[in-house]
């Protein structure tokens, strides 16, 4: 669990991205995300009727990886227009004591505050991560990155709740160990959740039926991945290490590297939206 992938990430650099980008969502990842303890801190969010989000992650975060350190970012910015007055909770979830040797998360705390999402550059490094500017944090969302950003060590059996709209990166893994962990989103299942038409909620829970069954049918097996590789006419085979999403065709690239090279050879289908 705390070594395979390094070792695998040696022989197949890349290892980790391909696990990540598996779509498939294990039965024990749905009992996690319906887990009622969760559903009733969701609830005071946002209300009794919860849906799930069709963007899940598994975070294979080897050591000093760059594929697997996200850079200061808002969710809001992987998604479109439609759903930026959309609350969407997130639960950040290790599968392990997360501190900041093995790569925590940071926060900006207020940074959601104004309700806006910062413009934000594509592409981080040789990564597909969009990545937002401090100087831009602190011009757009009005806060102060000396004093604002807040570590946050999380044990193991612990969530770290965040908004699609507070402003947050992980920090790079130095330890020995594989740092896993899980994010899984709600909303309400009303509202846009501004995957671009891809992929639809699941309902989770509902008022109009205290004992509703989840359907998973469909949703646990559709992989978004492949269904944004379709969005470009892209075809990738199985080992391909790259990863393409529409945050990528949202905001200008300033920085272009393998994994922005198919949005100029593959004709996309996403539009760009400026917030």
């Amino acid at each position: 669990f705390y070594k395979r992938l390094i070792l695998l990430e040696k022989q197949f650099p890349g290892t980790a991205v391909l696990l990540h980008k598996q779509g498939y969502l294990p039965v024990a990842f749905r009992n996690l995300w319906a887990n009622e303890r969760l559903l009733n801190i969701v609830e005071q969010f946002i209300g009794p009727e919860i849906a799930g989000h069709p963007v899940w992650n598994l975070r294979t975060k080897t050591p000093v990886n760059e594929q697997t350190t996200v850079p200061w970012h808002q969710d809001n910015a992987y998604l479109d227009h439609t759903c930026l007055t959309t609350l969407q909770p997130t639960a950040w979830i290790p599968l392990l004591d997360a501190n900041v040797t093995n790569g925590c998360m940071q926060v900006v705390r207020g940074g959601h505050r104004l309700g806006k999402t910062a413009t934000h550059t594509c592409c981080a490094g040789d990564t597909w991560y969009v990545d937002l500017a401090e100087d831009e944090i602190e011009k757009t969302l009005g806060v102060d990155i000396m004093k604002d950003v807040v570590t946050c060590e999380v044990p193991l059996g612990g969530v770290l709740f965040l908004n699609n709209s507070i402003p947050h990166r992980s920090l790079e893994n130095y330890s020995d160990k594989i740092r896993w962990s899980l994010d899984l989103r709600w909303q309400k299942p009303n509202l846009s959740n501004g995957f671009h038409g891809l992929k639809e909620c699941v309902l989770m829970c509902t008022s109009r039926d205290p004992n509703y069954v989840i359907n998973w049918e469909g949703f646990a097996t559709i992989d978004r991945h492949k269904l944004q590789n379709e969005s470009i006419n892209y075809e990738s085979d199985p080992f391909d290490t790259r990863i393409y999403g529409p945050g990528m065709k949202r905001w200008e690239i300033t920085h272009h590297n393998r994994h922005t090279k198919s949005l100029t050879t593959g004709g996309s289908s996403w539009h760009s939206h400026k917030a």
